[in-house]
């Protein structure tokens, strides 16, 4: 099973950016497509971003226009630039895969220790 480590979150202030890392454990992540969710205290974790294996994207409302995500199959990462961050978008921050990017709402894998993202106002 592939094994995904997230890295790039930090405390920033509100309007910033960053830029977060998904790294994957082995080649075959990319004909996996790979998607980013967050949980912030006590919510449910939620769907964010997505993209398939051939590089289609797919965003939830609370962040389309702000956050972009691609990947980079010859590095087996997958990114989540951040832009114009909100305090709302404080949470941490994991990626996981599908095989499709209509299953990312069902990843298969195993979830990773996340990354912490802290927007202050």
């Amino acid at each position: 099973q592939v094994q995904l480590v997230e890295s790039g979150g930090g405390l920033v202030q509100a309007g910033g950016s960053l830029r977060l890392s998904c790294a994957a454990s082995r080649s075959r992540f990319s004909i996996n497509a790979v998607g980013w969710y967050r949980q912030a205290p006590g919510k449910q974790r939620e769907l964010v971003a997505g993209i398939s294996s051939g590089g289609t994207t797919n965003y939830s409302d609370s962040v389309k226009g702000r956050f972009t995500i691609s990947r980079d199959n010859a590095k087996n990462t997958v990114y989540l630039q951040m832009n114009s961050l909100k305090p709302e978008d404080t949470a941490v921050y994991y990626c996981n895969t599908a095989l499709r990017l209509s299953t990312l709402s069902r990843p298969f894998g195993s979830w990773g220790q996340g990354t912490q993202v802290t927007v202050s106002s």
